[in-house]
């Protein structure tokens, strides 16, 4: 399940959230997601950029443009933000991350590095 919140200071990104929000909740439609998270639309005093976090319950790996992972005691989040780009374009950005592959899904199949373990 994909569960979206804001925190807008503005009106500025107000419709654009919208429309954000509205394609969130159909990204599940036609894709189950095994993964549940929270997509979190924010701004910050003196920023005219869009932030959005996305938390997952287990580790993914990071989509291409997005930084983290943070921990959180929810799970795992990785943020990015947006300025003059195009709503189809966060709307992929958003897609791609919500998507992102689990990690222990990932190693499964070798495309992500296992952790390292100190050799005593």
């Amino acid at each position: 399940m994909v569960t979206t919140t804001r925190n807008l200071l503005t009106a500025s990104w107000t419709a654009d959230v919208q429309s954000f929000e509205s394609a969130v909740s159909r990204f599940t439609l036609d894709r189950p997601l095994p993964n549940d998270c929270e997509v979190a639309f924010f701004e910050i005093a003196g920023d005219g950029h869009l932030h959005v976090n996305v938390t997952h319950k287990y580790q993914t790996t990071a989509a291409s443009g997005w930084a983290g992972p943070g921990r959180l005691p929810t799970g795992f989040v990785h943020n990015r933000r947006f300025g003059d780009t195009r709503p189809n374009h966060v709307i992929r950005q958003i897609r791609n991350m919500v998507f992102a592959e689990r990690i222990d899904d990932a190693r499964k199949d070798g495309s992500a590095r296992p952790a390292r373990r100190s050799i005593s």
